[in-house]
């Protein structure tokens, strides 16, 4: 019996650890930004986040517009926008890194950081999300939004029907923002 409880204890702490359990903050994380470089969480630290899972052929993509919108008016007061696209739902993210970032910009004209192309649910999801969906859950849709407050943890986790200037997610951004 003592070998079996020993053995369960070790899966679940393995278990823990591969999930991101063990993290602390969203700032314990790392993505690769869109161009290929490292793009650690914790330069971030002390601002806060908005992290989205996108996808350039969903019908929630228009979310892109009024991203940038909320992006060009909180960035000065600490938010900073992290586009994170995944092809998880539906196929609807089947482009390079080149091709997504070349549409972004030409459609929606964005300039707030993209990362490269993630798995954002389940076993294979990026390490962020695997600790974010044990706190919140994890997206069930593309333009599902995490806020980050500046200390790290998550302040809020928004489905893909809540519009970047929804008032709930209005309210979770500026209730977030670094206080000056």
């Amino acid at each position: 019996m003592r070998i079996i409880l020993t053995s369960l204890l070790a899966s679940l702490v393995a278990i823990a650890i591969a999930t991101g359990a063990k993290a602390e903050s969203a700032f314990d994380f790392q993505f690769t930004s869109i161009d290929g470089k490292p793009m650690p969480l914790s330069a971030y630290k002390g601002k806060t986040l908005l992290i989205v899972n996108t996808a350039s052929q969903c019908g929630y993509t228009p979310q892109y517009a009024d991203l940038e919108k909320t992006w060009a008016k909180y960035r000065d007061k600490g938010l900073i926008v992290i586009g994170v696209p995944s092809n998880d739902f539906g196929g609807q993210e089947p482009g390079s890194e080149a091709d997504i970032k070349k549409f972004c910009e030409a459609n929606y004209d964005i300039d707030f950081p993209l990362t490269t192309k993630n798995v954002v649910k389940g076993a294979d999801a990026h390490p962020f999300y695997k600790w974010a969906g044990l706190k919140l859950g994890e997206p069930k849709w593309n333009f599902h939004k995490y806020v980050i407050a500046p200390d790290g943890t998550l302040a809020g986790s928004f489905n893909s029907k809540v519009k970047p200037d929804a008032p709930e997610l209005v309210q979770a951004i500026e209730g977030s923002l670094p206080k000056t």
